[in-house]
């Protein structure tokens, strides 16, 4: 979250990334309620100076003793105070969101988004293809009925060559991500409330997190969240700090109603590769880059095509100053979907979980943290039998992949 001082000292700048994002805060209202807090702060600090004053008379006499007792009392009722204040201050600035970038573009929507490049050729078929749930119902690869009749809406079964192919992904997905020395890790799938609080998903019902009442955890959305968290309250020496995560991810989905219903794009489980970076600020911008870039190589493996998308302040989640996506063809729908996303979050989230880091004169700084998909499984695995789907009913298996597999070709 951003810090109290610097919406007060940047508050022109942060008004115009709120404005930008489409989204109203009452900043006047806090500005008042913040200096009633720091007033209250002086009038606290003054009370206890007095009373330790008063403490220094070795011999008080009663006067000073029930002096003694008022100042408690107000110093007392003044904390009280005090508390309320910051709570409601802290409230306001729980939901401000991280402040853009010079480069997020104008807009409220993902049509103000900007492409910035494409890569490779939506394919051409000469015959008569096929959506990859059907190309999945047909090759027994996707289960879609018996896993609604089991959990309901938006879960699957994946079967048979289908989960090769993710282990065989996944197998992708870490040799090159660990080309750049990124750790690999399994994190836990779930998290204590108080850290998704912290690092910018406040609204459960909007960020769509499952919460376990009896457990007082919440389920991740992304094993971002996880590994974020992983080093809470620490000072990292070491970086940049990279890691490789795979999780199973879970989202209700709920602002999507009737958006990707059936199959396997849009689902309240799924596993996802991700790629996450703890570095210093002046080197997350070039950071960023290298996120993208990891995620381009593997897709340029695959041989999928793609098109890279700067999001408009709009599109952009609570905790990101920047975010591109990587969209890629899906020929049953004739248009790009979304299947990796990567953020600049700067310090918003270290610094609510106070990571940090020793600068060469010896200062605690707070880190800036990004996150990038590597893979998003279900989502690539879709586009991979659409793109690869043959005239006979087959699919055939990208040509990075086969050496990880027993077979080429899908049924």
């Amino acid at each position: 979250m951003l810090s109290i001082d610097f919406i007060r000292d940047n508050l022109e700048k942060v008004k115009e990334s709120c404005r930008q994002r489409g989204v109203n805060f009452d900043f006047d209202r806090f500005v008042k309620e913040d200096d009633q807090r720091r007033s209250i702060i002086q009038k606290t600090e003054d009370l206890r100076r007095q009373r330790n004053e008063l403490s220094q008379n070795k011999k008080p006499d009663q006067d000073a003793i029930t002096q003694g007792q008022q100042l408690k009392e107000a110093i007392k009722k003044a904390e009280a105070e005090l508390r309320e204040a910051e709570e409601k201050v802290n409230r306001f600035v729980a939901e401000v969101p991280n402040v853009l970038m010079p480069q997020v573009p104008a807009g409220t929507s993902e049509d103000d988004n900007v492409i910035l490049r494409s890569w490779g050729a939506p394919p051409e078929f000469d015959f008569e293809f096929k959506s990859y749930l059907e190309i999945g119902e047909k090759l027994n690869l996707i289960d879609i009925p018996r896993a609604a009749r089991m959990a309901g809406s938006r879960f699957n079964y994946l079967k048979n060559e289908l989960v090769l192919i993710q282990f065989a992904l996944l197998n992708l997905v870490y040799k090159t991500a660990q080309e750049f020395k990124f750790q690999p890790v399994i994190p836990p799938v779930m998290i204590k409330p108080e850290l998704m609080e912290s690092m910018g998903y406040k609204d459960l019902k909007e960020n769509n997190i499952y919460f376990i009442e009896k457990d007082q955890l919440n389920l991740v959305g992304t094993s971002e969240q996880s590994i974020a968290a992983m080093y809470q309250g620490e000072i990292l020496e070491e970086l940049p700090h990279r890691f490789i995560g795979y999780s199973t991810c879970f989202r209700r989905e709920a602002g999507s109603y009737g958006k990707d219903l059936k199959g396997i794009l849009r689902v309240h489980q799924f596993d996802k590769a991700e790629l996450f970076s703890f570095c210093r600020p002046e080197e997350s911008a070039k950071e960023h880059e290298l996120l993208i870039s990891i995620e381009e190589k593997i897709m340029q493996s695959l041989e999928l095509p793609y098109r890279v998308m700067l999001l408009c302040g709009g599109d952009l989640a609570k905790p990101s100053a920047t975010t591109v996506d990587i969209e890629t063809w899906l020929p049953s729908e004739g248009k790009y979907r979304e299947t990796h996303s990567s953020s600049n979050c700067t310090d918003y989230q270290a610094r609510g979980l106070n990571t940090r880091y020793r600068t060469e004169d010896g200062k605690l700084e707070y880190l800036h943290t990004l996150n990038g998909t590597a893979l998003a499984m279900s989502r690539i695995l879709a586009v991979i039998l659409e793109n690869y789907q043959q005239s006979d009913g087959t699919v055939a298996v990208p040509k990075v992949l086969q050496d990880y597999l027993g077979f080429k070709v899908i049924g």
